[in-house]
């Protein structure tokens, strides 16, 4: 009988947390791919990968797995991969640790790094000088900063936002806790936002 009282708030636990993950998921697959199409097979690709604050010299977890989402929605050798990001958190601009483990991850390719942003606006309007010659633009982050940037865009230029696709950033199970903990904050700041247009 004790150890059925034990393990029963357990039990709420455990599903609490697996319910919570889950909610991230779907979340996040919608924002990857809402109002965005595959791409077209030949098309000239770039693909700006957003930063993530970086303490050190080496790229800590976030900004790996961004750059492994960067380098899966690359698709033929005239693709484009940007860095965008400014020393925020050390004084190495993240833009070029992110660079430096795309090369140490074997990435042969052309790359362009945008070193001054310090935010998620000036990613997008520092970077737009970089995009200008793409046919296609793939921007990568966590799924839901990603659909924020690309609202950036289309807010600053229709014209580029235009060509915009889904980035490979979206996989079932990877990342899940960070998923589900961005879920959560653009809901408090939607509502909060909500909150603020009723006053």
């Amino acid at each position: 009988m004790r150890r059925s009282v034990l393990l029963a708030p357990l039990g709420v636990v455990a599903a609490t947390v697996l319910a919570f993950l889950l909610w991230g998921e779907v979340v996040s697959a919608r924002a990857s791919s809402r109002g965005l199409d595959e791409g077209h097979v030949g098309a000239r690709r770039s693909v700006l990968v957003l930063w993530y604050g970086n303490r050190g010299s080496r790229a800590n977890a976030v900004n790996r797995f961004r750059v492994r989402a960067g380098l899966r929605t690359l698709r033929g050798p005239h693709d484009v991969l940007i860095f965008s990001g400014g020393a925020v958190q050390g004084v190495e601009p993240e833009a070029q640790i992110l660079a430096r483990y795309a090369v140490d991850e074997g990435y042969p390719g052309r790359i362009l790094l945008e070193t001054a942003s310090r935010s998620t606006e000036e990613n997008i309007r520092n970077s737009i000088p970089l995009l200008e010659d793409a046919e296609e633009i793939a921007i990568v982050s966590n799924a839901l900063h990603a659909e924020r940037a690309r609202r950036l865009l289309r807010a600053q230029r229709p014209d580029l936002a235009a060509r915009l696709i889904r980035a490979d950033d979206y996989r079932f199970g990877e990342i899940s806790a960070i998923k589900a903990v961005a879920a959560a904050f653009a809901l408090l700041a939607r509502r909060a936002r909500r909150g603020q247009r009723s006053r």
